[in-house]
């Protein structure tokens, strides 16, 4: 797989990629004036403005990225951005000026995806889900163009009585003032992220702003002229991964172009067909959109593919931070990035963590679970509970009796084999079946304590949504601010201590 990245996802390929930075001063000193603009309109600390004068100064980028979710999204948004943070003041120590940059995607149209979020509120509660209903006339459209509109009020109000600790009046006003009726999912979101991750020095970046366009125009032109080899390049790294084994993540087919283009407040996918690109029911010639991209850059945004090389444009990128599926499509995008940019940065993983809550921990420990348990779904892990949750004195004579079954069956073994030795397997056959029906039978009378008392629904709730919400990992589904209303930045600074670029596992953390 290394030779679908220019660089290893190490600390070397960090400075190997620092060195191969060629930012235009004029660039840079254009992109930290919007920025600086941005982190003030989303509340950012002076923290973020120093490292905004370390960037003007030369400074490379630790740049990671993320959907502008409802209320922070899914846990690992924040996840990346600590990630981000940590893997820059690594660099620094390494002897290359770094800062953390966050990529806001606002020029992503598909609002479903984040529209909506859900978080665990502790105890016996369960899964909370809050969402913001979509309208027609948001359909289709950027979602850092649309504004949360009246319903946020009363879903900020919910979200905020829901959490608990010595934390949620605070993370209930960071809430409050970041979702109002006239931000977008955009701005709201970075002036929620710069309030959770205050202190820590990290810029948050806006890509619909005009003036990033205008410096963006130059590979948006490529991407058009060249648009016919770029294509056939992608097929043929496509089927090159899939030869190899590997899932080319992005599909790439026979009308694809790297851009889309915002029509009517819409934000259709390019195509391009015998010579003449197509957008919605629009059609245009090369020159047409060669004149839009000069007259209104702002009106074209970069696809998946692309994105990651308008990034770099902008900023002097030495590390990306990216998720597992950003990480598959960055072996498609290396190749756009050789005909475009002629540099690639590092591409390294985001950290990743379960977290365990203090009650969590207590049922795991009762019923002897691991994660890995309750990660295998419900119908195994009630099974088990169903097993263990009975009376002590019955389970007791269960042991005693499984025991007592093996020992018999044990017992037979010499004289059978002595007797014929094909009669062992028949043997052995017999016990499975004898201790399997027995298992069942402990099983029933799990199942009937269970009638009896009445707890083993709620323990198995409580576990599933705390560590197995919506049957996927808990990183991808809740957010993290319940446990930002717990343990205020200390939860940060916990998940903090276990970041490094040579520590890449998946990371358990009991609080």
């Amino acid at each position: 797989m290394a030779r679908y990245y220019e660089q290893p996802p190490t600390m070397a390929g960090i400075v190997a990629a620092a060195r191969k930075i060629d930012l235009a001063p004029q660039v840079r000193s254009g992109v930290v004036e919007v920025l600086r603009e941005q982190n003030r309109a989303f509340g950012a600390g002076a923290d973020t403005f120093s490292n905004l004068d370390r960037l003007a100064r030369g400074a490379a980028a630790i740049v990671t990225g993320q959907q502008v979710g409802l209320f922070t999204g899914p846990a690992y948004s924040l996840y990346k951005a600590i990630s981000a943070v940590r893997y820059a003041d690594e660099a620094s120590k390494k002897g290359i000026d770094a800062v953390p940059v966050f990529w806001l995607a606002t020029e992503d149209h598909d609002l479903a995806e984040v529209n909506h979020v859900a978080w665990n509120a502790g105890g016996d509660t369960g899964l909370s889900q809050f969402e913001l209903t979509e309208t027609a006339t948001e359909s289709g459209r950027r979602v850092g163009e649309v504004k949360l509109g009246p319903g946020i009020t009363a879903l900020v109000a919910k979200a905020a009585e829901s959490l608990q600790g010595g934390f949620a009046e605070e993370i209930g006003r960071a809430l409050r003032e970041s979702y109002t009726p006239e931000e977008t999912y955009g701005s709201a979101f970075g002036k929620l992220m710069a309030r959770l991750m205050a202190g820590r020095g990290i810029i948050f970046l806006d890509p619909l702003d005009e003036r990033l366009h205008r410096f963006s125009a130059s590979v948006y032109r490529r991407a058009l002229e060249d648009a016919d080899s770029l294509r056939d390049t992608l097929i043929a790294r496509s089927k090159e991964l899939e030869h190899a084994g590997f899932h080319a993540q992005v599909k790439v087919s026979s009308g694809s172009t790297l851009l889309f283009y915002n029509l009517d407040g819409r934000r259709e996918a390019l195509r391009s067909r015998n010579g003449k690109f197509y957008a919605g029911h629009a059609s245009f010639t090369l020159e047409e959109l060669r004149a839009a991209i000069e007259k209104t850059p702002e009106a074209f945004t970069p696809n998946v593919l692309l994105r990651p090389i308008v990034q770099d444009i902008l900023l002097p990128t030495a590390a990306y931070i990216a998720g597992p599926a950003e990480i598959a499509y960055m072996a498609q995008a290396q190749v756009v990035y050789a005909k475009l940019l002629g540099r690639m940065p590092a591409i390294l993983p985001r950290a990743s963590f379960t977290i365990v809550e203090p009650l969590v921990g207590r049922k795991l420990e009762k019923f002897g679970f691991t994660i890995g348990d309750v990660l295998r779904g419900r119908q195994q892990l009630r099974s088990r509970m169903e097993q263990k949750y009975l009376p002590r004195a019955l389970t007791r004579r269960f042991d005693a009796g499984e025991k007592a079954l093996r020992r018999l069956m044990k017992s037979f073994r010499n004289p059978l084999e002595k007797l014929d030795r094909t009669l062992i397997d028949a043997l052995d056959a017999a016990e499975g079946k004898m201790l399997h029906q027995f298992g069942k039978i402990k099983g029933k009378a799990g199942r009937a304590e269970n009638v009896r008392r009445g707890v083993l629904d709620r323990y198995e709730k409580l576990l599933l949504d705390a560590l197995y919400p919506h049957r996927g990992l808990q990183e991808r589904s809740a957010s993290p601010l319940p446990w930002m209303a717990g343990y205020g930045s200390g939860f940060l600074d916990e998940l903090s201590r276990v970041v490094s670029v040579d520590s890449q596992q998946h990371h358990i953390v009991r609080l």
